[in-house]
Order: structure tokens, then C-alpha cells, then sequence
């Protein structure tokens, strides 16, 4: 007679062991990735911030744009967060085109500008009552229709100073409607500009581009600080050399409100619809395209 014996099977012993952290490796892949994002920032594209209304009806505050690093090649401004130090070197340089949206920096800190190029270097430019006048030749300025421009937290319309700009749209809603003109440049490049008031800047005496350098203004001319402010520094100091330009503006991401907060449901109700992937580049006039 046989007998069948269960095999007896050893329990499995299972050996802890402590996976240490590589804090070395974590710090070190942590420091690539920033660094890639710092030279993506610094030569290919960044965000920008709109905060102020000196590029009205173009740009609101609160929009979101995408800068280009490249179009104009690289130089000291080209480095975000301003770490390089300044120098008029630049590496594969080229000059804007007439009506391109530019980032520059102040002359004196490290602040960043957004303005359009409006003389290049060579011209001869003159401001005469809110007009340019190039090279002797004013430039085109046709009327259009009033734009209504959003009334919210972050567009108040209370910065033009007439109260008249505040008005009730066909759908109940208060808009800002401010007069605007439609400038041609030479190259054909065209856009809005609000010039409704007579100030100061309204007037520049006609000055001669230095090579390496172009000539900016805002497109709400009335209140832009740019090239025109000769003597205060809260202007650009005259024309803006080409090693202080940090970048071109490519489009609109988004647009914010101003009612965005640490609730998750704002960061959605406060974005302003109709503004997302809007061009930036000018339009430009169908004979120029010849």
C-alpha cells in the first residue's frame, strides 16, 4: 500500500528593502527641466502680460499673447527674467517691418514695453496733431466705426476721461465706444488707433532714425508713454535700439476679466470670449501684397 505524502512547501520569504530616495538625481532632473523651459522662454516663445491700456483697441488688459524670440534674432533682452547683462550685441539680427507689435525694453530698468513699429531706421518721422508724418508723406488715417470695447474689472473705460465713451450696447450691456481710425503704413500694414484727445505727444518735431534703431508709439496715442517721450522717463526715451527689442507679439491665448480668483469656477467665467488665438501680425492692404 503506498501513501501519498503532501509535499510541504516553504513559505516564501519576502526581503524588504528600503528604496532610498535619490535626492542628488530628483534635484538634478528638477534643474534640466527648468533649464529648458528657461532656454525655450529665452529663444523660441513666452507669455506676455497685458497690463496697461496703451495698445487699445488692439489689446485689452487681461490678454494673454505669445511673444517670438527668434524673428528678429537674439540679443541680451532676448533673455527672460532680464539676467543677461545689457550689451548692443546681436546674433542673427534682422530689423522689424513696419506695424510689427514689438517688445521693448526700457532704456533705464529692466521693464518691459509692448508698442508697433511705426518708422524704421533711416526715416524721417514727424507727429503733427496726432498724425504721422514719414519720410514728408503723412501717413494714411481713415475714420471708421466706433469699436465698443468690454466694460469689466480689468477695462473700466474710465482712462480716456470722457465720460461719453460709456454707453448701453443693443443688448443692455455697458460697453466702451471710443472713435477709432485705421492707419496705413507704407508697406501696406494696417490697424485701429484711438487718438481722441489733444495732448502733448499729439505734437513730436520731425527727427531723423539712427541705423539700429526703430521708432515705437502705442496704439491708443493718447495715452501711450513711447518713443515720443523725449525727456521722461517713463516714456521710451526716442527710438528704440534694435538690441533692446526682446521679441515679437504672435497672438492672443486668452483673455482675462479681472473676476478670476482661488475659486476653480472664475477661472473660467472670467475668460472673455471672442479673444483666443487672435493674430497680431497687421493686416496688410491688398496693393502692398502685389
Amino acid at each position: 500500500m503506498s501513501t501519498d505524502t503532501p509535499a510541504v512547501t516553504e513559505p516564501k520569504t519576502t526581503e524588504k528593502t528600503d528604496e532610498k530616495v535619490d535626492w542628488l538625481a530628483e534635484i538634478r532632473g528638477l534643474f534640466l527641466m527648468l533649464l529648458a523651459v528657461f532656454a525655450f522662454h529665452s529663444f523660441v516663445a513666452k507669455p506676455f502680460y497685458i497690463p496697461s491700456e496703451s495698445m487699445l483697441p488692439n489689446l485689452l488688459v487681461g490678454d494673454r499673447l505669445v511673444v517670438s524670440k527668434y524673428p528678429y534674432g537674439w540679443n541680451w533682452s532676448s533673455v527672460s527674467f532680464h539676467l543677461a547683462p545689457r550689451g548692443d550685441w546681436r546674433l542673427m539680427g534682422s530689423t522689424p517691418e513696419y506695424g510689427d507689435i514689438v517688445i521693448p525694453v526700457h532704456p533705464e530698468r529692466d521693464e518691459d514695453y509692448i508698442k508697433r513699429v511705426v518708422a524704421l531706421p533711416g526715416d524721417k518721422i514727424e507727429v503733427r496733431r496726432g498724425r504721422i508724418i514719414l519720410n514728408g508723406t503723412p501717413v494714411p488715417q481713415a475714420v471708421e466705426r466706433a469699436r465698443d470695447l468690454p466694460v469689466d474689472a480689468n477695462s473700466t473705460c474710465y482712462g480716456f476721461g470722457d465720460p461719453t465713451f460709456l454707453v448701453t450696447d443693443d443688448s443692455g450691456n455697458d460697453v466702451c465706444r471710443v472713435p477709432v481710425l485705421r492707419e496705413t503704413l507704407p508697406n501696406g500694414a494696417n490697424y485701429l488707433v484711438i487718438d481722441h484727445a489733444n495732448t502733448e505727444l499729439d505734437n513730436f518735431d520731425e527727427m531723423t532714425i539712427p541705423e539700429g534703431h526703430v521708432f515705437v508709439m502705442g496704439d491708443n496715442r493718447d495715452h501711450s508713454s513711447d518713443s515720443r517721450e523725449l525727456n521722461s522717463s517713463r516714456g521710451l526715451l526716442g527710438p528704440v535700439p534694435l538690441e533692446n527689442i526682446g521679441g515679437r507679439a504672435e497672438f492672443i491665448t486668452f483673455s482675462l476679466d479681472g473676476t478670476t480668483s482661488l475659486n476653480p469656477v472664475t477661472w473660467f467665467t472670467s475668460l472673455r470670449e471672442g479673444r483666443a488665438w487672435t493674430t497680431l501680425r497687421p493686416a496688410v492692404a491688398q496693393e502692398n501684397q502685389r
